[in-house]
């Protein structure tokens, strides 16, 4: 009886209560760091995009490129406004994997647009600054402000979804226009897909400034010349 009473008294913790708290608070540590990881990314986006609009101004006053922090690889060369959704957004100097963190990049050739043809391509990340790109409709109006202080205005033609493994996009147009490049689907689990969401808005004209129209999307064959940027 009385190794009985011994045994009943020293208190014991089950392995598999002690092992699920364990593994529960690995997974509380886990889930913490990728929310954190998730929002500082966020965060950086806003950050970013208020340092840029400060270069941005002064390379207006200089016309010469200004980095927004000492040690950016990438400077501002436009800045992007739609109205209809309020997105007013500086747009980077090259469309690299870094300067995307941070806002959406110039694609193609050189360090600015060019002034002869201005054919406008443009990429972003879809789930930070390009994540307004699924709200565009057809018939929006797009401004585009150069660095030599000029707007530019554009309407939304046509939204396609194109497969970057057999589509190409011209890089130059015959036409002035701006395209808007980023991943699809929005709502992916993984980055860095095969499928582009593509927006082409051409010149404004008095006949199109009033026309508006629903959204619609289709697919393109592997035809044209030129690339489909990295996106995300």
């Amino acid at each position: 009886m009385p190794d009985m009473d011994l045994v009943t008294t020293i208190p014991r913790t089950p392995l598999g209560h002690r092992m699920a708290w364990i593994v529960a608070s690995l997974l509380f540590v886990f889930g913490s760091w990728l929310i954190g990881h998730g929002v500082g990314i966020h965060v950086k986006a806003i950050a970013a995009q208020w340092l840029l609009h400060h270069a941005w101004q002064e390379t207006l006053t200089t016309q010469q490129p200004i980095k927004p922090w000492p040690w950016a690889d990438t400077w501002p060369v436009g800045r992007l406004l739609v109205p209809r959704l309020g997105i007013n957004q500086i747009i980077l100097a090259n469309a690299s994997g870094q300067s995307l963190a941070f806002g959406p990049g110039k694609v193609g050739n050189g360090s600015s647009f060019d002034d002869d043809s201005f054919n406008l391509i443009v990429s972003g990340h879809r789930d930070t600054h390009f994540s307004f790109v699924q709200d565009l409709q057809l018939g929006d109006l797009m401004t585009f402000q150069t660095i030599q202080g000029d707007w530019r205005r554009f309407v939304a033609e046509t939204i396609e979804v194109v497969d970057s493994r057999i589509d190409t996009l011209p890089l130059k147009q015959k036409r002035p226009d701006l395209r808007l490049i980023t991943c699809y689907p929005f709502d992916a689990i993984r980055p860095g897909g095969p499928l582009r969401y593509v927006v082409t808005a051409g010149p404004v004209t008095p006949r199109v400034v009033s026309e508006t129209g629903s959204t619609t999307i289709r697919s393109v064959g592997a035809k044209g010349r030129g690339m489909i940027v990295e996106g995300g």
